[in-house]
């Protein structure tokens, strides 16, 4: 995922203002994500929310890169493949759905643990933080190719 991140950054970089500021909240995300991915409960019976602000913010910042997406990143792209031609109008139209299904599996991780205490127990944290990580990685690669089209040169 950090690899993609740092071809994004490269390839669109400095191009528009939203998207640096998109890819600034994902590589925030990423942060955070990789951190907290490294926490690994030794008795998973007795196990405590590792560091209760730690998942606090990451679900704060994973609500703000979604809500970026939905309310301002994916209007502009639809403007801009509406300007594109119907190719892009097309792939925008079956990449949004896609896009969806990472959303609604984002959301239930952040319902389920933006207002954790820290003395619940963590049952599923793990497999429900590797969930998320298999989302985010579509989402990325469904974002970077709509992101593409925006930039690529072809029209019909």
């Amino acid at each position: 995922m950090l690899t993609r991140l740092e071809k994004a950054q490269k390839k669109w970089g400095g191009s528009h203002t939203v998207i640096d500021k998109w890819l600034a909240e994902r590589q925030e995300l990423l942060v955070l994500y990789c951190r907290i991915a490294g926490f690994s409960p030794y008795d998973k019976k007795d196990q405590a929310l590792p560091d209760q602000l730690q998942i606090q913010s990451f679900c704060q910042i994973l609500m703000d890169y979604l809500s970026a997406g939905h309310f301002e990143i994916y209007d502009n792209i639809a403007k801009a493949c509406e300007q594109k031609g119907p190719k892009s109008q097309q792939l925008a139209s079956e990449l949004y759905p896609r896009i969806s299904e990472t959303t609604d599996t984002a959301l239930d991780f952040n319902d389920k643990y933006a207002e954790v205490n820290k003395n619940d127990l963590l049952n599923d944290f793990d497999k429900d933080l590797s969930k998320l990580g298999e989302a985010l990685e579509l989402r990325f690669e469904l974002e970077d190719e709509l992101i593409d089209n925006l930039y690529s040169n072809h029209t019909d």
